[in-house]
């Protein structure tokens, strides 16, 4: 039986500790969905088109990688999708007292769904999308950071701000 592991979040954007997490998944799991978050509340900076291009690019050299989009309960998403795990990425302890109340949260809503945690590459240990936009909107360097597609993008947005190495 294929093991399909569903990796939700906004990845608004998606930055390379994200890529590492789907590439070292792959080693566990046969097939990763990216389930990328169309939750208006949060008001993503990049619109959902925009998040579904730059995580299909990024990860275009993966054929078991597949990306959707998503709104709703979770759960009921990862369902759909013939799996019964959700993979999610730490970076530190904090991190991880806000995934435990999301994985109980989501055993609560369905008990025969599992949440699987890996821990980021120390490499990516700092990073985030937040602290990468940030940096983006002040001018810092953000090459090596995400992939080239969200460089350009987020060039785009800020202008030629964007500083290189």
């Amino acid at each position: 039986m294929e093991k399909i592991a569903v990796y939700p979040g906004s990845f608004d954007p998606i930055t390379n500790g994200h890529v590492s997490l789907v590439k070292r998944a792959l080693q566990i799991f046969d097939k990763i969905i990216i389930a990328v978050a169309s939750n208006p509340e949060k008001r993503p900076f990049f619109t959902l088109d925009e998040r579904l291009e730059m995580v299909s690019k990024s990860l275009e050299d993966y054929p078991n990688v597949i990306i959707k989009s998503f709104d709703g309960l979770l759960v009921e998403f990862v369902e759909k999708c013939n799996s019964n795990i959700i993979l999610r990425g730490l970076r530190a302890v904090s991190d991880f007292e806000y995934e435990f109340q999301l994985a109980l949260m989501n055993r609560r809503l369905n008990r025969k769904i599992q949440s699987v945690f890996l821990m980021t590459d120390y490499r990516w240990l700092y990073l985030s999308s937040t602290i990468i936009k940030e940096a983006a909107k002040l001018g810092g360097p953000i090459e090596g950071l995400v992939p080239d597609i969200v460089e350009r993008k987020l060039r785009e947005k800020f202008g030629a701000k964007i500083n290189t190495q």
